[in-house]
């Protein structure tokens, strides 16, 4: 009763699922994708951050160019005021109200710094291109995700229909043993044993099926929208069997993007060192400015002073002895620079050996979804001949489960390795920022 149970319950939801799955919207790969560029939170903040790089690359920001404020200033005092004058009077004003107002328009320019002005601007302009880089691989690794998530949910639904297959295949040799049973050409036993058989495939099957359904939800969640919305994929996995591995380290070189970082931070160590020489240079300024002042002391020799004009001046520094700071700050930056280049040089390596690791892989699923296909066809075979001679009471049940677990898992393997072909194939293009979705 117990057995029963169990199979009921799997086949109602095996039927079920078969129902819903004809009435489910299909998501196409390209579509997923699509939906994840436009919906994806890691995109939008990329796409954020470099909106920021990009307001950011200005001369302003860099100190080329001109301030100018306006500026007003009122103070107000109440004194008491005694004076002592030469005629020997001493005239006292209690509560006397002073006030003076100054206000107007001031301009400070440095025309020159050592040329860092223009290392600030390069400097600018480099950390945008990093920020470009950044969202570029950020766009590439979730269409990556999206991808490897697309056909993990391929690859499980396959499995899936193997799995169903051989309940099939089980229920058809317990109906075999039943038969045979009734004849009395076999014992309860053989019964029982057919029945254990669809009840282990059974339970594979739930398994099998909570397995696709969390891959759903990962893919729901990578789309950005409700992580119970549910449809059905395409049946399918198309590999490009065309990937040469000296093309893809040649593209690496010009397109990966953690090459591309690398190679903008020993950019930077550069400017940075141009950054520091220019403190030994001279700074010349220009100031200018159109200011009013009004004053009132009714208790002074003036009782109001108005005076306005215009003003202009240029000034000039240069530092003489910091106690041996910047050639500490030269050799500092110089050292920047070392490390960047080898960075550069350990990042290519690293990529290279990535590369080279994912095209054996590469090449590995290739090899094995052509061996596991003809071990399909092999497996099939067996299994049908199998079930003939099961019929006839040639072989055992033994036989026949021993030969049904290997077309199940020649299945299994075939299916495994075409997402192992299709995943390092992607990993591949996601290395020289290529994905591209057909």
């Amino acid at each position: 009763m117990k057995f029963f149970k169990i199979y009921f319950t799997v086949f109602c939801l095996s039927t079920v699922c078969a129902a819903q799955a004809q009435q489910l919207p299909l998501l196409g790969l390209k579509d997923a994708v699509e939906i994840a560029l436009k919906n994806n939170f890691n995109i939008r903040l990329s796409k954020n951050n470099i909106a920021i790089t990009q307001n950011n690359v200005t001369r302003g920001n860099a100190g080329m160019l001109p301030q100018i404020a306006a500026a007003i200033t009122s103070v107000n005092s109440i004194q008491d005021t005694k004076q002592t004058k030469a005629d020997g009077t001493t005239p006292t004003k209690n509560g006397v109200l002073n006030s003076s107002l100054n206000y107007g328009v001031n301009l400070n320019w440095t025309i020159f710094n050592g040329f860092a002005m223009f290392a600030n601007y390069d400097q600018l302009k480099q950390l945008n291109q990093l920020s470009e880089v950044a969202a570029r691989d950020t766009i590439e690794r979730t269409m990556a995700q999206v991808i490897y998530t697309y056909y993990n949910l391929v690859n499980q639904n396959q499995q899936i229909k193997a799995i169903r297959g051989a309940i099939e295949i089980s229920k058809t040799q317990l109906r075999y043993a039943n038969d045979k049973f009734t004849v009395g050409r076999a014992s309860g036993l053989d019964v029982l044993n057919a029945q254990v058989n669809v009840n282990s495939d059974t339970s594979n099957l739930i398994t099998q099926i909570q397995r696709y359904r969390t891959a759903k939800i990962r893919m729901n969640q990578l789309l950005v929208r409700d992580l119970q919305t549910d449809f059905m994929v395409t049946d399918t996995i198309i590999i490009d069997d065309k990937l040469i591995l000296g093309d893809i380290l040649n593209q690496a070189q010009s397109q990966n993007p953690v090459i591309l970082s690398s190679q903008i931070n020993r950019q930077l160590a550069e400017i940075n060192l141009r950054q520091v020489k220019a403190t030994r240079y001279p700074t010349v300024g220009i100031t200018s400015g159109y200011n009013f002042n009004d004053s009132k002391s009714p208790a002074g020799i003036f009782l109001q002073q108005n005076t306005r004009g215009f003003n202009y001046g240029l000034s000039a520094s240069v530092n003489l002895f910091d106690g041996l700071n910047q050639a500490r700050k030269e050799r500092n930056a110089k050292i920047q620079i070392d490390n960047a280049n080898i960075n550069l040089s350990k990042t290519q390596q690293n990529i290279e050996a990535e590369i080279s690791n994912l095209y054996i892989n590469y090449l590995s699923g290739l090899d094995l979804v052509r061996l596991n296909q003809s071990n399909i066809a092999v497996a099939k075979r067996n299994l049908k001949i199998s079930l003939e001679k099961y019929k006839l009471g040639n072989i055992t049940p033994l036989a026949i489960r021993e030969a049904q677990k290997s077309y199940l898992d020649a299945e299994s393997r075939y299916f495994e390795a075409q997402y192992q072909a299709k995943t390092a194939e992607v990993n591949l293009k996601e290395l020289i920022n290529n994905i591209n979705i057909q």
